[in-house]
């Protein structure tokens, strides 16, 4: 089995040096890029099974970088910040990375959180084969063919979007907490930050209907049946 291929965008030369090395002990196959720009290329090149961006990257950003991933494929993405900033983890986010790590890190907490989102990734492209299709509203989920449709028209939805909306399908009209869309969404075993959830969620509501997705204040979320 061919080893798992990142993009790893880091303008650190220390950082990105010693994290490829690390990486690659893990068994990873590693394509490292000092910038934005030509990170951007090698996505193009050698589409990778996920992309590493930091978040402050010269000739092109990281939040922007991811954008453009965002433009051309759903590969999972993880953001890297120099500083737990809300700012720079939400704009991240709302970019379309399916999570993010702070820095400094612990090489072992990058390579869990890797293997994590690559878990929930193939595990979506085979989940729920079989299951008939679900329908809310003008929301239709066809979970074998991984679709969804409002009023007709194919949605868009990224890996970690299109687990969300099956998690709450699988319960319509229950409120889901954080802490368990974390554990069953995000495969933390580990407590996680929940401005993972609640923008992950502002993205699913832009995309299925604001008020298909109910906020239930000091509990979590949950879908309208």
């Amino acid at each position: 089995m061919a080893p798992v291929h990142l993009l790893f965008v880091e303008d650190d030369d220390v950082i990105r040096e010693a994290t490829t090395l690390a990486l690659e002990r893990d068994g990873f196959q590693v394509t490292a890029a000092p910038d934005g720009l030509i990170g951007l290329t090698a996505f193009r090149a050698d589409r990778p099974d996920l992309a590493l961006l930091d978040v402050m990257l010269p000739g092109l950003d990281g939040v922007s970088l991811c954008r453009r991933i965002r433009d051309e494929s759903t590969v999972p993405v993880i953001m890297l910040s120099a500083r737990a900033d809300s700012i720079d983890i939400v704009l991240g986010l709302e970019a379309g990375a399916d999570d993010y790590v702070t820095k400094p890190f612990d090489t072992a907490v990058l390579v869990a959180r890797i293997r994590a989102v690559l878990r929930r990734f193939q595990a979506t492209a085979a989940a729920d084969q079989g299951c008939a299709q679900l329908s809310f509203g003008d929301i239709a989920i066809d979970p074998e063919g991984m679709e969804v449709t409002r009023a007709g028209a194919r949605l868009a939805l990224t890996p970690t979007e299109m687990r969300l909306l099956l998690e709450f399908a699988a319960s319509p009209g229950t409120v889901l907490s954080r802490d368990r869309l974390l554990e069953r969404v995000w495969d933390y075993e580990w407590g996680g930050d929940t401005r993972v959830v609640d923008v992950h969620v502002q993205r699913l509501r832009t995309k299925i209907g604001a008020d298909r997705l109910e906020t239930v204040r000091g509990f979590g979320y949950k879908l309208r049946a």
